[in-house]
């Protein structure tokens, strides 16, 4: 019986955060109630009570269900051979990232962060990107640092400059696609611009693809 209670509040929790996109899509997370939410929900506004503290913690709640830091990315690859193969790790990575934001899920809740949310409250969406940005920035000099390692980076390119070159292009192009997702494939079009700028900082052409 108490697993199955558990498992009731575990559901009844999932509603909540999908009533949530819902409505912090539509309206805005500044402009939106609790009152909404659980209403959208079919539920009361103590259900929410009883599993967020305010709509700060059912913002960060919904934020994680999406989070994939990039070292996650690279482990659910599960290719032991890229250990030695920095740069191909960073692209199978890279492609592992595309396929997720293209989920509906992974996409409503980026879209809100970045284009529907407001410095509301304990919500502050610039310092949520800034601290998801970091981690990956920070994944991606390690990487092109072991790749600066084993001479496979271009001599006049440091792994922050790599790094930072990357994640600023692929943050243009997420941000492009998230305006309107319809006309291309992320997957696609980021692949296009991972293996480019790979090829561009690789000490060889075709360094990149170490396959």
């Amino acid at each position: 019986m108490a697993r199955r209670t558990k498992a009731e509040a575990a559901a009844t929790r999932e509603m909540l955060l999908d009533a949530a996109e819902a409505i912090f899509l539509e309206h805005g997370v500044a402009r939106t109630s609790l009152e909404q939410i659980a209403r959208h929900a079919g539920m009361t506004r103590g259900a929410v009570y009883w599993h967020f503290r305010n709509k700060a913690d059912l913002f960060r709640a919904m934020l994680d269900r999406v989070r994939m830091p990039f070292r996650e990315l690279v482990e659910e690859i599960d290719e032991p051979s890229l250990a030695n193969a920095p740069l191909e790790a960073v692209r199978l990575a890279c492609r592992q990232g595309f396929v997720r934001l293209e989920q509906p899920r992974y996409r409503r809740v980026y879209a809100i962060l970045i284009h529907h949310c407001e410095v509301f409250g304990e919500i502050d969406p610039l310092a949520m990107q800034n601290e998801i940005a970091q981690e990956s920035c920070g994944a991606l000099i390690e990487y092109f640092g072991v790749a600066a390692q084993q001479q496979r980076l271009r001599e006049d390119i440091s792994p922050e400059q790599a790094a930072r070159l990357l994640q600023a292009s692929l943050g243009g192009l997420f941000h492009d696609w998230l305006r309107n997702h319809e006309p291309y494939s992320l997957v696609e079009r980021g692949m296009e611009l991972v293996d480019t700028l790979l090829r561009l900082v690789a000490r060889e052409p075709g360094a990149s693809a170490e396959r």
